[in-house]
């Protein structure tokens, strides 16, 4: 009896997994951003009425997902179960208390069978605008970078908060987008409760909490088993980064333990008066995915799973930035922890950790308005593009590949699309990738201006410019970023710049660095390397054909 009660839990399992993809896509089709319609810099989660994470969709970053997974607990706090009703829907976009800076909206919808509540939908997307500064690490203080709207209601019991979108609405620059996008993350949270609900009916269940103990028990045991796998004891490692005007050190000291691992980030740089400042919440997401995609990749993601992973950091430290610290660029440096941590796993475990990877997207806003015309008609264009992976103890990385965000770069012709923006070129970068006897993933060359007849600026949040990839067990730096004119002068690789009217701005991202010694790599390999333009003739001859 037990063997058919566990076969029919996990098809229930399988079922949850559906409903929450089938939630994702709502809003990837329904979204007005093309970083959600495209870029799939979104998340889309179930969870039980005491607002622990069951499962999550596919389709999401860890960002996102691993920050929601605490997101539910505030609103629970915030409002109590008496002051949640059906056709409610709940809204913040608060960086400490849900995915760590302003352009992140996370909506929540409580679910209910029958009036009794028995769980949640929550959904997170990035809009193109919320006011302040606009997307960019300028900012001196949250205040800066925009509209925060507090734990609040969306819809009460089915009727739009009125007052609230009037708000959102005159205060951004692209009020068509965003408005849609809010009503786009609601739509696709009552997707997934009609869903769920239709699945309940199915299996005629009356809640959801059966399923979720299953679900948590076997998930939590199997992270535990793996993390029990590996060698107790404190690894550190620490990395130096480009920061905003000067450089910034991260550190982590790990703390593998019986059933869990502690990340201690103490030894990291102090918080920064720039906008590229981490809240803890999104430290520890980054970090938890670092360790997971090295420790258990095939335990599902949810509540119980990320339990055993702990995470602590000095107060108005870079990865524990304090309210009101500037936040919008958190990802610069969010997205580097995953390196960190795994810089520090490799102390424990040496042939797991990939090497570094560029890691931190090179996101790309950009302000075109028509010259002698007003500031009122801008256009907001967001781009998201990645560099090399890190090469891995056993593969060559990943060329210009979303790793750890997990986000898709958008196509030429989509960007082109919504503003007038032309992209002239996009291409991989040759010898970006660090030397070894695996390659390291190749950064791109992307080159991109205004229309003719059109001035912009653009706000750069670059990192790796200054401070490369990092190769490991002798492999290769990978080669570092760099930002500047097509005429050839410098640009800056973080803040708000301008560009003349007929300027192209190129951007060459950065790779990931190289695992083994670069002589150790075979001449099949280099040879393909050549023939398929990944590595120039001259690099080979000095790198990988020398005399060992």
């Amino acid at each position: 009896m037990s063997v058919e009660l566990d076969v029919s839990k996990q098809i229930m399992w399988n079922r949850l997994i559906s409903v929450v993809e089938e939630q994702a896509i709502t809003l990837i089709k329904t979204a007005f951003c093309t970083s959600v319609r495209e870029a799939g810099d979104l998340s889309a989660g179930v969870y039980d009425k005491r607002g622990r994470l069951i499962a999550q969709a596919v389709t999401g970053t860890p960002g996102h997902v691993n920050t929601m997974a605490e997101s539910v607990f505030h609103f629970i706090d915030h409002f109590g179960y008496d002051d949640m009703k059906p056709g409610d829907v709940f809204v913040t976009n608060d960086p400490w208390k849900a995915t760590g800076h302003l352009h992140d909206i996370t909506v929540i919808t409580p679910v209910f069978n029958r009036d009794q509540l028995v769980g949640f939908f929550g959904s997170t997307a990035h809009v193109v605008d919320i006011g302040g500064r606009g997307f960019g690490p300028d900012g001196r203080s949250v205040y800066e970078e925009g509209l925060l709207i507090p734990l609040t209601k969306l819809f009460y019991e089915g009727v739009v908060n009125k007052d609230l979108i009037n708000i959102l609405a005159n205060n951004v620059r692209e009020k068509d987008q965003v408005v849609g996008d809010f009503y786009s993350l609601a739509a696709c949270n009552d997707t997934g409760r009609k869903r769920l609900l239709e699945m309940m009916a199915e299996f005629g269940l009356n809640d959801i909490e059966g399923v979720a103990e299953f679900i948590f028990q076997h998930s939590e045991a199997a992270t535990i088993e793996k993390i029990n796998q590996l060698p107790k004891g404190v690894y550190d490692y620490s990395m130096a980064t480009d920061g905003y005007d000067e450089p910034l050190n991260l550190s982590v000291a790990l703390t593998i333990d019986d059933g869990e691992i502690l990340m201690d980030f103490a030894g990291s740089s102090p918080q920064s008066s720039f906008g590229i400042n981490v809240p803890l919440v999104y430290s520890k997401a980054y970090g938890c995915y670092g360790l997971k995609c090295a420790i258990a990749p095939q335990v599902p993601n949810n509540w119980a799973s990320l339990k055993p992973f702990k995470a602590e950091a000095p107060d108005n430290c870079i990865l524990n930035a304090k309210r009101p610290a500037p936040v919008a660029v958190r990802h610069a440096i969010g997205h580097l922890v995953p390196d960190l941590v795994l810089g520090a796993l490799k102390k424990a475990v040496p042939d797991v950790a990939p090497a570094e990877g560029a890691s931190a997207l090179w996101n790309l806003h950009v302000s075109l308005h028509k010259q002698g015309e007003c500031e009122a008609e801008t256009s907001e264009v967001l781009l998201f593009n990645s560099g090399g992976t890190g090469a891995r103890p056993s593969l060559d990385g990943l060329s210009a590949t979303a790793f750890p965000s997990g986000v898709h770069t958008m196509p030429v012709e989509v960007t082109e699309s919504v503003g007038p923006i032309i992209i002239w070129r996009k291409e991989l970068r040759p010898d970006s990738g660090g030397a070894g006897k695996h390659r390291g993933g190749l950064g791109q060359v992307i080159e991109f201006g205004a229309q003719k007849g059109y001035a912009f600026s653009f706000n750069a949040m670059f990192e790796r410019v200054k401070h490369p990839a990092m190769g490991h067990a002798g492999g290769l730096s990978g080669a570092s970023g760099n930002v500047y004119l097509k005429t050839g002068a410098p640009l800056k690789s973080k803040g708000l710049q301008f560009v003349e009217p007929g300027e192209t701005v190129v951007l060459e991202l950065p790779g990931g660095g190289g695992y083994g010694a670069a002589t150790e790599r075979s001449k099949e390999a280099v040879r393909s390397d050549i023939e398929n333009g990944y590595v120039t003739q001259q690099a080979a001859d000095e790198l990988y054909l020398a005399p060992a």
